[in-house]
């Protein structure tokens, strides 16, 4: 048998980390440093952050400010906007990294798999021919090849440039 390793050091914070109450899409754009809490837009009722243990390198989110579990309870301003954001988040990972392609939807409840349930959020995951290797297929294991602050210093200029050109972002609060 074979030793597999895989070199992953960022995430022990997460494997022994203490879990904190909270829900992190009110908490993280909350705490006010944007960059520490890999917020890159904010617009006036959802934001887009990054994954910080994504599916794949640029995997990004969107949410609503508003603690609201499902596309129900959003109002049209927020369901509106959670689109045009997706779009935004699409876009930039386009010009920024040229995938061949996206996953990108909800799930909601946690029978659906969920792993936050009560806060809605759409995942944008950028997607390249071959990003199916030999890991994830023989050993269920991804590998993201790029750290979470380089992917950040890549995306957030552009989030900024993009969001200026084009009226459908919605401007960040003033």
């Amino acid at each position: 048998m074979c030793l597999n390793r895989l070199w992953a050091p960022w995430r022990i914070g997460y494997v022994i980390g203490e879990r904190t109450p909270g829900c992190i899409f009110c908490d993280k754009p909350a705490a006010g440093d944007d960059a520490e809490e890999l917020v890159l837009h904010r617009g006036q009722c959802c934001f887009v952050l990054m994954n910080a243990y994504p599916y794949n390198n640029g995997h990004l989110l969107v949410a609503p400010y508003a603690h609201k579990a499902d596309l129900l309870a959003l109002s049209p301003a927020e369901a509106t906007e959670l689109v045009a954001l997706g779009r935004l988040a699409e876009r930039v990972l386009r010009g920024c990294m040229s995938p061949d392609g996206f996953n990108i939807g909800m799930n909601i409840g946690r029978v659906s798999g969920a792993g936050i349930d009560d806060h809605l959020h759409l995942h944008v995951v950028p997607r390249w021919n071959g990003d199916t290797n030999f890991m994830p297929v023989l050993d269920d294991t991804r590998v993201v090849p790029q750290s979470l602050r380089e992917c950040y210093a890549l995306l957030a200029p552009q989030f900024a440039e993009l969001a200026k050109e084009d009226a459908s972002c919605i401007a960040p609060p003033a």
